[in-house]
């Protein structure tokens, strides 16, 4: 496996390996010992999610405070751009951003630790986006960033999306600082 280190501290792309021939493919998804040597992920994994979504579907920037979720994700089927933030106000990397294709050609995945804003935006006719959690799902803990806040600058590689209400109205940048 290859493991490539971003511009936020301990948000890694994972590229599994990949056993193909004339018959198809097989890669290990997740293996406990491999995953926390080579990619430094040591945290247990106590829900598995699996979303569908159309083209211009934006699912994002959430996250969870308190009860933050690290997040192993990718693709199954059709094409994302992914994206992790930060949005701890303490930290030097606060607003910053980094994005990565994933698809079911290439494999990848993403490793986006706990506290860290996530989301994507469907780039194929259709997505199957499978995520593996470290905490469970709380409603109540559920926040996030909007996905077009300027301060935060995401260059998404669309601009006509499809938003859920409760999407649209997630807090800026700016006003999770002012919470801090």
């Amino acid at each position: 496996m290859k493991v490539t280190e971003t511009a936020l501290p301990g948000v890694r792309i994972i590229e599994p390996r990949v056993f193909g021939d004339a018959r198809g493919f097989f890669l290990e998804t997740f293996q406990a010992e491999r995953y926390r040597q080579d990619a430094g992920i040591d945290l247990p994994f106590v829900q598995d999610n699996h979303s569908r979504s159309r083209r211009g579907v934006l699912r994002g920037l959430h996250t969870q405070s308190p009860n933050p979720q690290g997040k192993l994700v990718r693709v199954a089927r059709g094409e994302v751009f992914d994206v992790a933030v930060d949005i701890n106000p303490a930290s030097g990397t606060f607003g910053r951003w980094v994005g990565v294709v994933l698809s079911e050609e290439n494999h990848r995945q993403l490793w986006i630790p706990p506290g860290y804003a996530h989301g994507f935006v469907v780039l194929s006719e259709i997505a199957d986006f499978e995520y593996k959690c470290t905490d469970y799902y709380n409603v109540s803990a559920e926040t996030g960033v909007i996905w077009n806040d300027p301060d935060v600058g995401i260059e998404w590689p669309v601009t006509d999306v499809q938003l859920s209400k409760k999407d649209e109205g997630l807090p800026t940048l700016a006003q999770i600082r002012a919470r801090a």
